[in-house]
């Protein structure tokens, strides 16, 4: 604590003497330096200092290990007329993801401390930790800081030279104890995107889970169909609902759009399904063709139950083959992989576990078919029925050796127009032989 203390008079600069910023270091204070943080914001600082409001960081930066200068992050300020019209978000967007929005809310060069381009350079520095930092002691990203600038007592240069963007004044309002009061400063708001699609993600109609904690999408659903035609709405119409009439609430088309977009987005279970349901907004339920009570005059969510009965009594090959057509007409992915795999969990006593083929794009590494093979025959025969349904023209089709079959070939190139490459092993005994003897110069050269 002395020694810290003691570091915080001694580095300064007369302008003729060129002070080497490449030992700064801008860091997180720790837990016992906290006491020497808040006395030195509040002796020094223009506004002084009481508490960072809202999730809050204190970092120090230090040059040749002596403190050069303090920074201060908090929540992002409710309401920013400028902030709201760059982001593009609506209101209940805003209202759900401004936690991802840091607001520097105390920035302090040290007194006695006068060394060019410090400002800037503790700065960038900041920015490349704050998100990692922030996630770690709040437990979810922070894609967008801002700050607001006093031009009358300061420029702004350090927020230009490092990279933020002013997007305005402000009105002249301040907020205290939840009340808003005219003190007529305006101040310039900088914000600087933490992100390279800060503005998409903020905007968005859907966000993935990944920024909420969760497994990252396996699909961007912003940029797929959902109720335009060809859409996953116009597909799911076609799945039959087993449900009696009797009762029903909720569609079988909405329920079932839910479940599998929360999937997609990364959901991995039905009190998942029910969480990413429920903090779906207004836009996005009625997007989804979710029910409208008037009761309640706002769209309304399937609840986890309602989802979970709905998902076990559907047919779910057929839901399977339907969702896996609409997403790969969606992708541009042109090569397909079939695949065989044991399900894991799946093997009883005297039963053989659940076996599967499954088709998937390539690049994406998203199921596009899924085939179970029978207990008593393997994965060979399973093939065709797994790609019959797909539209595969113009595709490129890989597998494993075992599907290396002249039937499989020929059903591919002939029946759905697509192309494929088979290893050749030893299970084609005559090809393999015919392939081992080709010489080099058998081949046409290369042009």
């Amino acid at each position: 604590m002395d020694k810290n203390r003691a570091n915080t008079n001694h580095i300064k600069n007369d302008n003729k003497i060129h002070i080497s910023l490449n030992s700064l270091i801008v860091r997180p204070i720790a837990s016992e330096e906290e006491i020497t943080w808040n006395n030195l914001m509040q002796k020094q600082h223009y506004l002084g200092f009481q508490s960072l409001t809202g999730e809050t960081l204190k970092y120090v930066a230090l040059l040749e290990g002596q403190w050069v200068a303090l920074i201060g992050w908090g929540s992002a300020v409710l309401k920013s007329r400028h902030r709201e019209k760059w982001v593009g978000w609506s209101q209940e967007q805003k209202t759900q993801r401004l936690k991802f929005t840091a607001n520097n809310q105390r920035f302090l060069i040290l007194s006695g401390i006068q060394i060019k381009n410090l400002a800037s350079k503790v700065l960038a520095l900041n920015m490349k930790r704050l998100p990692s930092d922030w996630l770690a002691a709040h437990g979810h990203p922070v894609l967008l800081a801002e700050t607001f600038v006093d031009h009358s007592r300061f420029s702004g240069t350090c927020y230009r030279a490092a990279g933020w963007i002013p997007l305005g004044k402000t009105s002249g309002y301040g907020r205290k104890a939840g009340v808003y009061y005219y003190h007529g400063e305006t101040k310039t708001i900088f914000v600087k995107p933490l992100h390279k699609d800060t503005r998409q993600i903020l905007s968005a109609p859907f966000l993935s889970t990944e920024y909420e904690g969760g497994e990252k999408a396996l699909i961007d659903l912003n940029s797929v169909p959902i109720q335009s035609k060809g859409g996953l709405l116009e597909h799911l119409a076609r799945i039959r609902d087993p449900r009696k009439p009797r009762g029903i609430r909720h569609g079988q088309v909405s329920i079932l759009a839910v479940a599998i977009c929360a999937l997609l987005s990364g959901a991995k279970s039905f009190i998942g399904l029910g969480e990413w349901a429920a903090d779906l907004s207004q836009e996005l339920l009625k997007r989804l063709s979710c029910r409208y009570s008037e009761k309640l005059r706002k769209y309304v969510p399937p609840s986890e139950p309602t989802l979970r009965r709905t998902i076990q009594s559907v047919n779910a090959d057929e839901v399977d083959r339907i969702v896996g057509e609409w997403l790969a007409f969606q992708s541009a992915d042109d090569i397909i992989a079939v695949d065989g795999k044991v399900l894991r969990g799946s093997k009883a006593a005297g039963v053989k576990p659940v076996h599967l083929v499954s088709a998937l794009l390539h690049h994406e590494q998203i199921v596009i078919g899924q085939q179970q093979v029978d207990r008593k025959s393997n994965e060979i025969k399973a093939f065709k029925p797994l790609l019959e349904p797909l539209d595969l023209k113009g595709k490129l089709i890989t597998a494993d050796a075992m599907q290396t079959q002249v039937e499989n070939a020929r059903f591919i190139v002939k029946d759905k127009s697509a192309d494929y490459i088979f290893p050749v092993k030893q299970n084609q005994g005559n090809l393999f032989e015919t392939i081992r003897n080709i010489n080099e110069k058998d081949f046409s050269p290369s042009t």
